[in-house]
């Protein structure tokens, strides 16, 4: 039973993996038996998470990389795949938010959380499903957030961006499906990391979030270790085009006296 979770020589490779939730994912991945790519932009930090997960005993290599940068994005996959082989898992979790009015915002603004948020998963989803077709296999989660379903005052763009992901991951699931590509996505809902400080140190905010949330807490980043690793492995072979929701019950309950 054990091997079904096993991702023992399997490439992954994880977006936004220098902090937060991506270094988290990225390390949980290694942990289950994957080399695994981080990719961000801060050199140093991703050369301090590979050198943790090295130390834990893992196997991990950082990549520089602006992933709205699709010329790069394509450059990227020719020199990982010639140095690592065929990226079996791909984890689309990089993304921004911008906290603004919406009469305050801007179109560029909101542009610019989209380009990362949506379309540089949806070129990295096309570039690297290319080389996963070669194996008739892979496996693609994409990062959503409770903002996948639901919406929230002064985070437009953010909220439509996580909207988005729910749909081009049903759309990918179906189109690569055929292929052994199996897509799935990951709707986080509010954890303990470097994003979210500002609000957790809001105490309304904090209140409110263990007040609304069945398990009354924040989650910590290192609970999302099994639900991606499910969706990695051969556990979730049969699972296509799921949005699975990790957020203590925020969503899917009414709190209160």
């Amino acid at each position: 039973m054990d091997n079904l979770f096993s991702l023992q020589d399997r490439v992954a490779l994880v977006t936004g993996a220098s902090q937060g939730l991506g270094a988290e994912m990225a390390k949980s991945l290694a942990s289950a038996g994957a080399h695994v790519i981080l990719v961000a932009r801060n050199s140093e930090k991703l050369e301090k998470k590979a050198k943790e997960i090295s130390n834990d005993g893992g196997h991990a290599s950082p990549y520089v990389l602006d992933i709205t940068n699709e010329e790069a994005v394509c450059r990227a996959v020719t020199e990982i795949t010639s140095e690592h082989g065929i990226v079996d898992i791909l984890v689309n979790n990089a993304g921004i938010i911008e906290r603004v009015g919406l009469t305050d915002s801007t179109t560029e603004g909101f542009e610019a959380v989209l380009e990362t948020n949506v379309t540089a998963s949806y070129v990295l989803s096309r570039e690297f499903a290319k080389a996963m077709l070669k194996n008739q296999y892979g496996r693609i989660v994409n990062i959503g957030s409770i903002l996948s379903l639901v919406g929230r005052s002064s985070v437009h763009a953010y909220t439509v961006s996580k909207h988005a992901i729910s749909g081009l991951t049903q759309a990918l699931a179906s189109d690569l499906g055929p292929s052994g590509i199996n897509v799935n996505a990951i709707l986080p809902g509010y954890f303990k990391t470097e994003i979210n400080v500002v609000l957790q140190e809001n105490q309304p905010f904090d209140q409110m979030v263990r007040t609304r949330t069945p398990l009354a807490r924040w989650g910590e980043a290192n609970e999302l270790a099994g639900p991606l690793t499910f969706l990695c492995s051969e556990a979730s072979s049969y699972v296509n085009g799921h949005l699975l929701v990790v957020d203590g019950g925020f969503t899917s309950t009414i709190q209160g006296p």
